[in-house]
């Protein structure tokens, strides 16, 4: 695979500097294959990075796959660099943002992404029979999907994006929704990586983007009744986990689950308009308003427990009773599902169409502030 190390910070304190180790100098890098269009004319300045010795300073760490919790949702840049080349360990780059940023999660991958990383299309690997944004495909076509990544059931899988915590939540949801316990989230996600100085790669050309354009393919092929490459992922759905239209109806009736909101609080309240046209401004009625955001510190890692209850515990939440969630277009009500899991909740369902759904509905109730 034709790839370059990008340029990666350095930290560490002034006093630590005799346990640096100092390797190549920048030096040229040339394609070898031709580049997409928004890459040509490009030329990348390849850095070896300062490596830390921790040996030096009395700081052995040890990690292993088998140490790593399923209770536990998230795992840290550390962690993932000690098991990176552990055969059974997938790393998913699962970038997504909303239309209003403007950013091609693909180009960005192609630019920079953890060594190794496959490329996660949450646009692509959807269902193909709604119009709703990148709603739960089924199960035959995840399976397909997954397997044209080359995942398996006997992998580890860690999941990350460009933000730090954000879409990553929504794919680690979808392979927990699909049976397949050991899914993490990078803490941080790829900021903290790159901020750890670990070494990113680049890619105009890879085996990872046929196998991203793959997946998209066999997607189209399920939907289509066509047949498909050989699947090495077998699927066990878990209905639990996922809320339709009619549970979220009930409910406000029935109030069996607390209903969180993630978007901000001026949608939340009706005060700001939805970002997608033709949606009413508001909340489901009964519903509480947790700005995912709220789930994570200032550089994007999750909360520990005592402050995750204490932002559940201000909005009146009770983390022993039921819970679903929910946001725009079922992306960040995953971050709350992240951090409930943290706290011991896994049974979290979200509600899949999210407002997108329930505010473009005429029959659905509203609420304001």
């Amino acid at each position: 695979m034709a790839s370059a190390l990008l340029t990666r910070s350095l930290c560490g304190l002034p006093s630590l500097r005799s346990s640096l180790t100092y390797t190549n100098k920048p030096r040229l890098f040339a394609s070898l294959f031709p580049r997409p269009s928004y890459l040509q004319g490009r030329t990348y300045t390849v850095y070896k990075s300062y490596a830390m010795d921790f040996t030096r300073v009395g700081i052995k760490a040890s990690f292993s796959t088998d140490s790593v919790s399923t209770k536990e949702p998230v795992v840290s840049v550390d962690w993932l660099h000690s098991n990176l080349k552990e055969p059974d360990v997938k790393v998913l780059d699962a970038s997504w943002y909303m239309p209003d940023e403007k950013r091609n999660p693909l180009q960005e991958y192609q630019v920079a992404h953890i060594p190794g990383a496959l490329f996660f299309d949450v646009d692509g690997i959807s269902d193909r029979t709604t119009n709703l944004p990148h709603m739960l495909p089924s199960e035959e076509a995840f399976a397909a999907a997954v397997s044209a990544l080359g995942v398996m059931n006997k992998d580890d899988i860690v999941v990350y994006d460009g933000k730090g915590i954000f879409s990553a939540a929504r794919v680690w949801w979808m392979f927990r929704v699909f049976g397949h316990d050991r899914v993490w989230v990078l803490d941080g996600g790829l900021p903290r990586w790159r901020a750890s100085g670990y070494d990113v790669e680049s890619s105009a050309s890879s085996d990872a983007i046929l196998k991203a354009s793959a997946a998209s393919e066999a997607i189209e092929k399920v939907y289509n009744g066509q047949p498909v490459g050989p699947i090495t992922f077998q699927t066990k759905f878990q209905p639990h986990l996922v809320w339709t239209l009619e549970q979220v109806k009930k409910n406000v009736d029935g109030k069996t689950h607390q209903h969180i909101d993630a978007r901000s609080k001026a949608r939340f309240d009706g005060a700001a308009p939805e970002p997608r046209k033709g949606i009413r401004s508001g909340h489901v009625p009964g519903s509480k308003c947790i700005p995912f955001a709220q789930m994570l510190d200032s550089s994007q890692t999750l909360l520990p427990v005592e402050e995750l209850k204490k932002k559940f515990d201000q909005e009146g939440i009770s983390v022993d009773g039921s819970v679903v969630t929910s946001c725009g277009t079922g992306v960040t009500a995953c971050i709350l599902a992240l951090g409930l899991h943290r706290l011991g909740k896994a049974d979290v369902p979200v509600y899949d169409g999210s407002w997108t759904e329930w505010g473009a509905q005429s029959d659905t109730p509203v609420s304001t502030s």
